[in-house]
């Protein structure tokens, strides 16, 4: 049944094996903490390429626009996982910084180096459709807004700071109801696209998406349990933890495959799998997962302590919506998206 698949593909699957493997030997024979810890998030990025691989299998039956919805969406099941993990175990920094690491990797350093290549492929300018980038960033621009508004509120300490759980709880729902009617338009009114041959069998494809999900759980877990003793063993932060080493592991790894179509020359189908994966994260799975941790002790909301990160998700949302809106960009806008990521990384690290 392999067969289908490219020798490059089999080989990729067989190392996510054994590092998914590796994991489970660490944690049932009494691996270190940091061991687990490293070798979990490798794993978590493997899973993220398994399910982003079998996902646009499947889809490959349904059409474009349809399958870069369904590859985004489940695409984001590690961090899901990731995140009801750290609820369940009181990780609330952790949980709440790994979806902003989400949104932070796929929105500059991956949109970076996707515009970065398109770029150089296409002799200087890469030049793509310009209502899908419009679109995602009016969804972004409105998450952004939501988190801005109740920053500043709990900065200021002011009578609606006290119905935080409430007021987010309020915003989901806003946020999904939006996305909602933005997707069965985009999905009613988007091209069908030539019918395809699917390459890869639909059991196969199939199989890997639920052994993948069910790989991401398990990994998820043991990357959260080893969590505080490693952090506390390599000297790095919550903060960091959430935003750099699960924004990238969990989520940037699988839309490197933006990358590779930008450098194709595929520059709309490019900017569609980065842009989507980041609309999804912001006013998809986050505010699912606030209205899901009401069923924890720990409540998560769209306030974050630190106003740095604030103003980050603006200038970020900001700079997305310029880079793209105007259906074109060049190199070095695509390497100023990259380098806002990098002096952030470096910020969180030393927090």
């Amino acid at each position: 049944m392999l067969a289908c698949l490219t020798t490059r593909e089999r080989v990729l699957l067989g190392v996510v094996g054994l590092v998914v493997a590796a994991t489970a030997a660490l944690e049932y024979g009494g691996g270190s903490d940091v061991a687990i810890f490293v070798v979990a998030a490798l794993a978590l990025a493997g899973v993220a390429w398994v399910v982003s691989f079998s996902t646009e299998a499947v889809g490959e039956r349904f059409g474009p626009a349809l399958t870069g919805v369904l590859q985004s969406t489940l695409g984001n099941l590690p961090e899901l996982f990731v995140v009801l993990f750290a609820l369940s175990a009181g990780e609330l920094v952790v949980a709440q910084y790994s979806i902003l690491g989400s949104i932070f990797a796929n929105a500059l350093l991956v949109l970076g180096l996707v515009i970065l290549a398109g770029a150089r492929a296409a002799g200087g300018v890469m030049r793509f459709g310009r209502k899908l980038p419009n679109d995602t960033a009016t969804l972004l621009l409105l998450a952004v807004f939501i988190i801005s508004l109740l920053g500043f509120s709990d900065q200021a300490g002011d009578r609606a700071s006290q119905h935080q759980v409430e007021i987010s709880a309020i915003g989901a729902v806003v946020l999904l109801a939006v996305y909602g009617v933005w997707l069965f338009f985009y999905l009613r009114d988007a091209e069908g696209g030539q019918p395809v041959t699917p390459r890869v069998p639909l059991r196969l494809s199939v199989g890997l998406l639920a052994v993948a999900g069910v790989a991401a759980a398990f990994v998820s877990d043991w990357f959260v349990g080893s969590l505080g003793p490693a952090i506390e063993s390599l000297g790095i932060s919550e903060e960091f933890t959430g935003l750099v080493i699960v924004g990238i592991a969990g989520n940037a790894v699988e839309n490197v495959v933006g990358v590779v179509l930008a450098h194709k020359g595929q520059s709309d189908l490019a900017i569609s799998v980065v842009k989507n994966s980041v609309a999804q994260i912001a006013v998809f799975l986050y505010p699912a997962l606030v209205l899901l941790s009401l069923f924890f002790t720990e409540r998560l909301t769209f306030v974050l302590g630190n106003p740095v990160y604030v103003g980050a998700l603006v200038i970020m949302a900001l700079a997305v919506w310029q880079v793209t809106g105007d259906g074109q960009a060049v190199v070095f806008e695509g390497l100023s998206l990259v380098s806002i990521y990098v002096i952030l990384a470096v910020l969180t690290f030393y927090e």
